[in-house]
């Protein structure tokens, strides 16, 4: 039984990640550090694990008495945590934030359908972002096999429900407003393509194809849909061929034949693509829950892929039926 020990746990990312913790068989929560909520129960906070748990924030952080740590701070703080502890020797780090998604300091990007075996023999990963990852997912496929436009544009649509910007309310987050309302932010400079960029260039260096990916806020809680277009050669068939082969040993990626909705992948680690042709034009749809597979999931996803378990353990979540 391995032990865990989290860092940033009034979050939704470690609210989640404590909800798939708590009821893994192979290992065991040792602490949630919280400094705001220190002494308090962790159901005070995340109050859907009532019943589930009786844990309790601590003001402590003991590294040496565990095994891997999942830091869940905001951006920006993990670096300022290494910068003020020390790590001991053999500790496992998870980090959901961005510091070392440059695989800077000797971490790995933890985007398994990418690179699963250097996880594998990983200490340190830096786990996807939420748009990265749906649209990393979304291309790597066509990546693999040098067929994304040398030139040209990839144009992509992306909309992400409100849990994505985080736990503290904002102007855009109160549900007053973001009830009944779509709206634009950071388009064509969104932070997640710098990693999407270096991984289809990873893949096919001579790419040089403009990203247009304009990010959307959603009417709705979690997840994310996002919708790509670009020219491609190929038939449907064999861009399906493709898809399914790339995705064939990724259990959480699935490349349906039927068009897809977000409520398919909602609350699960599940990846859903759907690819079709509309003359020269490839449409590439997939859906995520940007909780999930776009972080707690797939932080759980690479932890047991760095312990060397099925890499499944623990997720194998189920969707609503309706």
């Amino acid at each position: 039984m391995k032990k865990i020990g989290i860092i940033g746990g009034a979050g939704y990312t470690a609210g989640e990640l404590l909800r798939l913790l708590i009821n893994h068989p192979e290992v065991s929560i040792e602490f949630v550090h919280s400094s705001s909520n220190a002494g308090k129960p962790i159901t005070d906070v995340h109050g859907g694990l009532l019943g589930e748990t009786d844990l309790v924030f601590s003001d402590s952080h003991p590294l040496e008495d565990i095994d891997i740590l999942f830091l869940c701070s905001a951006h920006g703080q993990s670096k300022k945590f290494w910068e003020e502890n020390a790590r001991p020797d053999g500790l496992k780090v998870i980090d959901l934030a961005q510091d070392f998604r440059d695989e800077s300091e000797g971490y790995v990007y933890g985007l398994p359908e990418l690179q699963i075996d250097k996880i594998a023999t990983s200490d340190s990963v830096a786990n996807p972002g939420c748009f990265a990852t749906a649209l990393q997912l979304s291309l790597l496929p066509l990546a693999k096999a040098h067929l994304l436009p040398a030139e040209g544009d990839i144009n992509i649509t992306a909309l992400t429900g409100s849990t994505g910007a985080g736990v503290k309310p904002g102007a855009t987050t109160h549900f007053s407003w973001r009830n009944d309302n779509l709206s634009v932010y950071k388009p064509f400079t969104h932070q997640h393509l710098i990693e999407i960029g270096a991984t289809l260039k990873k893949l096919q260096p001579d790419n040089t194809a403009t990203i247009n990916f304009v990010p959307m806020r959603g009417d709705f809680p979690r997840g994310i849909f996002a919708v790509t277009t670009l020219d491609c050669s190929l038939t449907e068939e064999e861009v399906t061929d493709l898809y399914k082969e790339y995705y064939k040993d990724a259990p959480f990626t699935i490349v349906s034949d039927k068009p897809i909705d977000l409520k398919q992948a909602v609350n699960t680690n599940k990846a859903i693509l759907h690819v079709e042709k509309h003359g020269k034009k490839l449409l590439v749809t997939c859906a995520i829950d940007n909780l999930l597979k776009g972080a707690s999931g797939q932080a759980v996803q690479n932890m047991n892929i760095m312990l060397g378990i099925d890499q499944t353990t623990g997720l194998r979540l189920k969707p609503s039926a309706f």
